[in-house]
């Protein structure tokens, strides 16, 4: 398949692209923000409710998992924030990430030349062929009226080899995938919204992430602090999307940690 030359997300065509009934009844698409992730914690904090959509050419302040920056230049990465009011209990948010994982690794399956390439590891890395191409960061906004959640993403969409952050790192582009911004966003707002339902009813998709995420039955790496490393197998998320790990000390329960798949190194 031959690559689609970069076309930049527009908010009219987006919306034009959204499936019947999703959350996002505001998308909106700017030239340049230090982070969408703040830009929308500051408007929830000022009271704005559920179903913003906000989209960035250019990143320049942007925050990932363990504080780690991320930042994208313009035009070749996508940078997406939603805000919502999630009605389950604040103990089983830990979701949002990876409902967001889940949503992005669909949606770039869904155009991807060969979709098993496409894989996700928890607890929210998109990896095309193990090399990983979107980070995710989800926040909790206090309000008096009740908390917001804040759910941004980063996909790399036409960055060059040299212009990635990391060598494990990859990129539409680098993989053979259509780059067509609008539609990515597009896809990755229908499918939250699909798996953001079904948790909003049930407060867990169990079995629709185990379903999705290669590090159920890996053998695995965690990185539990900076220093320990706790060796296992896969085994499935609980009911609050935390890791389960067989190990030699038995079931281990993992909230948070750097997971390395043996067989990617």
């Amino acid at each position: 398949m031959s690559v689609v030359t970069d076309q930049l997300p527009d908010a009219a065509r987006i919306r034009t692209l959204l499936e019947p009934g999703t959350p996002f009844s505001r998308v909106e698409v700017v030239e340049t923000t230090g982070s969408t992730n703040a830009d929308l914690g500051q408007r929830a904090r000022a009271g704005e409710g559920e179903g913003v959509a906000l989209v960035a050419m250019e990143q320049t302040a942007g925050r990932g998992r363990l504080d780690r920056q991320w930042a994208s230049p313009r035009g070749a990465s996508i940078s997406l924030s939603m805000l919502l009011k999630p009605r389950p209990e604040f103990q089983h948010w830990g979701w949002l990430s990876l409902l967001a994982g889940m949503a992005v690794s669909s949606a770039i399956a869904e155009v991807a030349p060969d979709p098993s390439r496409v894989t996700l590891k928890w607890p929210n890395d998109v990896l095309i062929g193990g090399q990983k191409v979107c980070g995710i960061l989800s926040e909790r906004i206090e309000r008096p009226d009740g908390a917001r959640a804040v759910v941004g993403l980063g996909i790399n969409v036409s960055l060059r080899r040299d212009e990635l952050p990391v060598p494990t790192a990859t990129s539409l582009v680098l993989e053979g995938i259509p780059t067509d911004q609008g539609r990515v966003v597009a896809g990755v707002l229908n499918h939250f919204a699909r798996y953001y339902a079904g948790w909003q009813l049930r407060g867990s998709l169990r079995e629709e992430y185990e379903a999705r995420c290669s590090s159920i039955g890996a053998q695995l790496s965690i990185m539990v602090d900076g220093v320990h490393t706790v060796e296992g197998t896969g085994r499935g998320v609980d009911a609050f999307g935390r890791l389960q790990v067989a190990t030699a000390r038995g079931l281990q329960t993992f909230a948070v940690g750097d997971v390395v798949h043996a067989r990617l190194g």
